[in-house]
């Protein structure tokens, strides 16, 4: 998070530290249940309905650098079965830890003397979530947390059987569904027979018309 993004504290995914203050050791515990944002989850695969209600259970520590935010999300997601393509839903369960730092401290806590400018803190920074006058966002930490506790794969049931490779029939709605197979290269031979047969009956047919002839004369 950009040191100088500006978090408002209408934003129902924004929390407020104040009442921590600066001293390590103080907690707080919150719960919040809030619309999902967009896109919460795998794209096109399985997520959270944006507007869907996500509950969350926080506990916000004061340490020596920062504050650390322990959760949980709780929601139901909504996604399509892999295997055979039906909607399916799940009730997600999404735990997540992250550590957001005071601006004005370093890695142990200690106040900075002067901020930092070189490019080496600056890049260590951008893998760093920080505090914006008390403030911090959670909707980085919730996206994380969502996809990490999502299936890749879902699946209707472990089981499921999927759809017929052939004519894309829904095997769990027919479990004898099958389809006769037939090696191509007997067709090949069935149908050269097929071919010699009718050839034959033609000989046999000209034979026995030549027989008729000679008979009437």
């Amino acid at each position: 998070m950009a040191l100088n993004a500006r978090l408002d504290h209408r934003n129902p995914l924004v929390f407020d530290t104040h009442e921590l203050g600066r001293r390590p050791g103080a907690l707080q515990r919150l719960t919040r249940t809030v619309d999902a944002p967009k896109d919460l989850g795998i794209q096109g695969v399985v997520g959270v309905p944006e507007g869907a209600p996500v509950e969350l259970e926080l506990r916000l520590e004061s340490v020596m650098e920062g504050v650390l935010v322990t959760g949980t999300a709780r929601a139901r997601a909504e996604g399509e079965c892999v295997r055979c393509l039906e909607p399916l839903g799940l009730e997600l369960e999404a735990d997540f830890q992250e550590m957001f730092s005071y601006p004005d401290a370093d890695d142990r806590g200690r106040v900075k003397a002067e901020p930092a400018d070189d490019a080496g803190e600056s890049a260590e920074n951008e893998d760093r979530l920080f505090l914006e006058d008390g403030l911090f966002d959670l909707e980085p930490v919730l996206r994380d947390a969502v996809v990490l506790a999502l299936p890749m794969q879902p699946v209707c049931q472990d089981d499921c059987p999927g759809l017929c490779s052939q004519c894309g029939a829904r095997l769990a709605d027919d479990p004898d569904h099958h389809h006769d197979a037939v090696d191509i290269r007997w067709a090949a031979l069935q149908g050269l027979a097929g071919s010699l047969e009718d050839g034959e009956k033609d000989e046999m047919s000209g034979a026995e018309s030549g027989v008729d002839e000679k008979q009437e004369k």
